[in-house]
């Protein structure tokens, strides 16, 4: 049932996250508030672990919430499932494109769908920036001073050095994850 479950959660997100891979989380946070397959925390892990290894953030986070899920089955499950309407869909439209490239209504879909996949993207970098740099305090929650450090420091190498390949910035808050852990 676990893996019936899963396919059907994760190929919604697939079906209707609209404009790539982050715009997978507000469907990932909505998984763990009502299936409780994995928390908040967990789901800021999944958004480092899928930023950093190749390969589609929204396949590697299905992969990854699958397999917390149900085991290795459960992340081939959602794997499949996430891609599948993306499969199908983009079948559909290479046959229907060729067809109706230059028609109206295809235009107008498109030009809306641009914002509304902004807009997506937009509501999952406030989710990461919330669960990456808020701490529970006394008075609720609070701005974690390290997080932010951190954040502003690695913006700030970035905006200086814009070259710098992303793997180095990526390996750099590993490693400060892994020293904050200890």
């Amino acid at each position: 049932m676990i893996y019936l479950q899963l396919f059907w959660e994760f190929f919604k997100t697939g079906l209707f996250a609209v404009g790539g891979g982050l715009a997978t989380l507000p469907f990932l946070s909505d998984i763990s508030a009502r299936c409780g397959w994995f928390s908040a925390q967990q789901l800021a892990d999944m958004i480092a672990v899928a930023e950093s290894t190749p390969g589609p953030i929204g396949v590697n986070m299905a992969t990854f919430a699958g397999i917390q899920t149900a085991g290795l089955l459960g992340g081939i499950v959602a794997t499949l499932s996430i891609i599948l309407p993306s499969f199908v869909i983009i079948v559909i439209i290479t046959a229907l494109l060729t067809k109706f490239r230059e028609n109206a209504y295809v235009q107008s879909v498109l030009r809306v769908l641009r914002p509304a996949s902004v807009g997506l993207i937009g509501a999952a970098v406030f989710s990461v920036l919330k669960v990456a740099l808020l701490v529970p305090s006394v008075n609720g929650i609070a701005l974690s001073p390290i997080a932010v450090g951190l954040f502003v420091l690695l913006l700030a190498v970035r905006w200086k050095f814009p070259k710098l390949h992303p793997i180095f910035l990526i390996a750099a808050g590993a490693v400060c994850g892994i020293l904050f852990a200890l």
